[in-house]
C-alpha cells in the first residue's frame, strides 16, 4: 500500500502563494491517478485539483481555477499543488489521494469516493 505525507502548508496573508508537496512511500506513484481535496471546519471535503498518473490530464475546480495547478514528478515520487493569489476563503486543511489506475495513463478523479489512500492533511490559513 501507499503511504502519502502532505507537507508545504502554512499561514500566509491574502494574495501569498504557497507550493504543497505530497510524498509517497511504499508504492511508486506512476502507477496512481492524485488529487488534492481541502476541507475546512463545518464543511464537507471539498475537491481542488486531479491529475492523471502520467500527468498529461489535469483538472481543477471551479473554486481555485486560474489561481492553483496540480503537477507531478513521477521520478521523485512527489506530486505538487501550487497556489496563487490565495484568499482567506482557502483557508483549510488540504489532503492528496491517491487511486491506483492500472488502465489509464490519461484518467483523472475528482470525487472523494473515487480515491483508496489518503493523507493526513496539511494546513492552510490565509488571514485578511
Amino acid at each position: 500500500q501507499v503511504q502519502l505525507v502532505e507537507s508545504g502548508g502554512g499561514l500566509v496573508q491574502a494574495g501569498a502563494s504557497l507550493t504543497l508537496s505530497c510524498g509517497a512511500s511504499g508504492r511508486t506513484l506512476s502507477t496512481y491517478a492524485m488529487g488534492w481535496f481541502r476541507q475546512a471546519p463545518g464543511k464537507e471535503r471539498e475537491f481542488v485539483a486531479a491529475i492523471s498518473r502520467s500527468g498529461r490530464s489535469t483538472y481543477v475546480g471551479d473554486s481555485v481555477k486560474g489561481r492553483f495547478t496540480i503537477s507531478r514528478d513521477n521520478a521523485k515520487n512527489t506530486v505538487y499543488l501550487q497556489s496563487n493569489s490565495l484568499k482567506p476563503e482557502d483557508t483549510a486543511v488540504y489532503y492528496c489521494a491517491a487511486r491506483m489506475d492500472p488502465f489509464s495513463a490519461t484518467t483523472y478523479y475528482t470525487g472523494v469516493h473515487d480515491y483508496g489512500f489518503w493523507g493526513q492533511g496539511t494546513q492552510v490559513t490565509v488571514s485578511v
